[in-house]
């Protein structure tokens, strides 16, 4: 959450408003926070998936944060992210793709054994949208294959 609202701060889109990127970075993952992480490979449908972070929100903003005005501007951001129908909520969408890619990308170069984490890569930078990350997401594949070129070379000398 918190790389993720740099990164927008970092952005140069002048049509975004990069201050409500970063609040909506920072609150999207939220409800994870206590239903976990649910991946599409956990076998919960996106249906239920809905329904279960819906639920840990009402629990986080009514009984943990005590329904106030705060509690209120929250939800506000978190429905908004939800609904993906503003373009700062489907730039932060595109955030949290190439965060998943990044982060995997850092995995495999900490990583002494040699996995490669390519479904991480290819479930998510094909889907950015937004010009300026795709355009990261494309400078970190370029860069993670000179990574994974750079470690076979190694290896076969």
């Amino acid at each position: 959450m918190h790389r993720m609202a740099i990164l927008a701060l970092c952005s140069s889109d002048q049509n975004l408003d990069v201050g409500k990127c970063a609040l909506l970075a920072v609150v999207h993952d939220l409800a994870e926070a206590q239903v976990g992480d649910i991946a599409p490979s956990d076998g919960i449908s996106k249906q239920d998936k809905r329904k279960l972070e819906a639920a840990a929100m009402d629990n986080i903003i009514n009984e943990m944060l005590g329904g106030g005005v705060a509690a209120q501007r929250i939800r506000s951001l978190w429905d908004e992210y939800e609904a993906q129908e503003t373009a700062e909520a489907k730039f932060v969408k595109d955030l949290d793709l190439f965060e998943m890619a990044l982060q995997a990308t850092e995995y495999e170069k900490s990583s002494q054994d040699q996995k490669r984490l390519d479904p991480f890569l290819e479930s998510s930078i094909p889907r950015i949208r937004h010009p300026e990350v795709k355009s990261w997401g494309n400078d970190l594949t370029e860069e993670r294959q000179q990574f994974w070129d750079h470690r076979s070379t190694k290896e076969s000398a």
